[in-house]
């Protein structure tokens, strides 16, 4: 695609395995030195939420989990993805295989795009949907947050329908600047942070930089969107 880029630059082909390893340690150190630093300059202390389980061995299936549990099970879960799909974790490619062939039933002919110039892309185009990994992925992870929710008996509290314009304006509008710059940058916060910087991809840690950054945006713009901080 003729959008401005890098050449890919992977870590432990620079560096090798054990030093792409320990730079990913260092910078992941550092990260965490600089949180907690401006954490304490504000609060004078790390502040941490305690999870209290207190539904015994039913934890389960209906939580909380500790976040190093969940940490955990997101790295053996990436890893099975990689060795299973050949590739590691994604989630926003599929959207634009659905947008592609939602437009195939007006006639549109999204084959003559750039985007899906790439083979694998054009595989994906032309075949079902089931055989897409990603789709299927998606589509079970859906399913399993609501399922998950009602094991947590999340539904039995009162769904507020009626919201502040100004927030339903807010979710749209950044919903669509998550998703156009998802494909922009060839993944979200899974496929081109969390799956990127697993893969020890220096791509990974500057989606990481300017998410940050855009990040401070978000929050700064949130109260205008009748969202608290």
């Amino acid at each position: 695609m003729n959008t401005p880029h890098f050449a890919p630059i992977s870590l432990i082909h620079q560096l090798g395995a054990v030093g792409g390893f320990l730079l990913q340690l260092a910078l992941l150190a550092f990260v965490y030195y600089v949180v907690t630093v401006i954490e304490k300059r504000r609060h004078g202390k790390l502040i941490s939420k305690k999870i209290e389980n207190k539904n015994g061995w039913k934890a389960i299936y209906k939580g909380p989990w500790s976040l190093l549990v969940g940490a955990l099970l997101l790295a053996v879960m990436n890893a099975l993805v990689l060795m299973i799909n050949g590739k590691p974790w994604g989630i926003t490619s599929a959207f634009a295989l659905w947008g592609a062939k939602f437009v195939q039933l007006f006639g549109v002919d999204p084959t003559q795009w750039a985007y899906w110039q790439d083979p694998a892309k054009l595989n994906a185009l032309k075949s079902p949907l089931y055989q897409d990994v990603t789709t299927v992925m998606d589509i079970s992870l859906m399913f399993g947050a609501l399922l998950a929710a009602a094991f947590a008996g999340r539904y039995a509290k009162p769904i507020q329908w009626r919201r502040p314009s100004r927030m339903t304006i807010g979710a749209l509008i950044g919903g669509l600047l998550m998703g156009y710059g998802a494909r922009l940058a060839f993944g979200c916060n899974i496929g081109a942070y969390f799956s990127g910087i697993a893969s020890f991809s220096v791509h990974g840690w500057i989606w990481f930089v300017f998410a940050f950054l855009g990040s401070i945006i978000g929050v700064k713009l949130r109260p205008y969107c009748a969202y608290k901080n």
